[in-house]
């Protein structure tokens, strides 16, 4: 019988036979129910073609985005070879959004590996510590939360400089607060637990038992988080670089590309409106990616 079975049957059986199938089986059931969920899927392939773009920007592009054409600048919509027209230096839009999706991954990449671990570092640390670790650790996180996060990134970028880098390291700063918020409510749940207990009387110290046990537990909420978050994370880095604080010119960054199209919204709209329709799609592929998320990972909050 076992011999006949398919890969489907193994994987969606109720008796796994090592922790390997019953992970594996996990993995599959989840897929299963993000799968289930068309808008998900929706939000998943904008993401993944966005992904082929930004890779294939070079074979993709039609033009180089930094050539300028002055003879043919502010073309309209389906000019001939510029199918979204050029800015007002002459470059090719489209080609401008194409590398533009690098410049947004690259964004999105760091900020989601800096600020949700720093978040899980000091967020499990002051809720298995506790005592005045805990109440210096949880005022610090209300100090930034108290300030509207734009608003303290451009303190930060003017304080650090105009620029990608400083932007990314700005965006960070300012996301790290809701991760650590989370991480500590889990960890003042998990660390009552008869099993954290268990563990503590085999001798245990307390790194391993953060790192060991109480880390993986909070990875699934803070990941459909991070999801959330990234729609605001564009929002927030596009906002910079409308401000020239961000991605500095001649990048074609989607916030400085809408920035200097402004000048011209109401003869040649679609210099500022196609970079726009770019920073909407993304933010909210990103948002129906994170719902579908959210009801695979963290059921009882779809509810």
């Amino acid at each position: 019988m076992a011999e006949t079975q398919t890969l489907r049957e193994w994987l969606l059986t109720e008796t796994p036979t090592s922790r390997r199938h019953a992970k594996m089986s996990a993995l599959y059931q989840g897929w299963l129910s993000f799968r289930s969920n068309t808008m998900a899927m929706v939000g998943l392939g904008i993401l993944l073609a966005l992904v082929i773009v930004a890779a294939g920007a070079p074979l993709i592009a039609p033009h180089d985005p930094y050539v300028q054409e002055l003879g043919n600048r502010l073309a309209p919509l389906g000019a001939e070879g510029h199918i979204l027209g050029t800015d007002s230096l002459g470059r090719d839009i489209l080609s401008r959004l194409i590398y533009g999706a690098r410049i947004t991954l690259y964004i999105v990449a760091l900020v989601a590996l800096i600020a949700p671990i720093a978040g899980l570092l000091v967020g499990t640390v002051s809720g298995y510590v506790g005592g005045w670790t805990d109440t210096v650790l949880m005022r610090i996180t209300d100090i930034f939360l108290a300030f509207p996060r734009l608003v303290l990134a451009l303190a930060f970028v003017a304080a650090l400089g105009a620029g990608i880098e400083n932007a990314v390291l700005a965006i960070s700063l300012t996301a790290w607060p809701p991760y650590a918020r989370i991480a500590r409510a889990e960890t003042l749940t998990i660390r009552s637990s008869d099993y954290i207990s268990a563990i503590k009387l085999q001798g245990a110290g307390a790194l391993r038992i953060i790192t060991k046990h109480i880390w993986p537990l909070c990875i699934s909420s803070l990941i459909v988080r991070v999801t959330l978050d990234m729609a605001g994370i564009i929002l927030a880095a596009a906002g910079l670089g409308f401000l020239g604080l961000g991605a500095q010119p001649p990048s074609p960054e989607w916030g400085a590309m809408i920035s200097e199209g402004r000048r011209f919204i109401l003869d040649h709209w679609w210099v500022a409106t196609m970079p726009g329709l770019a920073i909407f799609t993304v933010s909210l592929a990103f948002n129906l990616l994170g719902d579908g998320l959210r009801d695979v990972l963290d059921p009882k909050a779809g509810e």
